[in-house]
């Protein structure tokens, strides 16, 4: 089942459950949602959420169109 996502739940998801990786996960990415899963006891997982929270945050909607739909 496919189906499309949208960028403000992206961006919630990674600022409240981004050390955990569900961000990744809801966008596809599931191996890299494992990894912060597996590390979220130390804090580069949340590091790294602060940091796709930027990246979304500065996407257009048709450049995250583009990428995960």
């Amino acid at each position: 089942m496919h189906y499309k996502k949208d960028k403000t739940i992206a961006i919630i998801l990674a600022l409240i459950f981004g050390a955990f990786g569900i961000h990744k996960f809801y966008l596809g990415k599931i191996k890299a949602g494992v990894l912060y899963l597996l590390f979220s006891w130390t804090f580069v997982p949340l590091l790294l959420a602060l940091f796709d929270l930027i990246i979304l945050l500065t996407y257009s909607k048709q450049k995250f169109n583009k990428k995960y739909n």
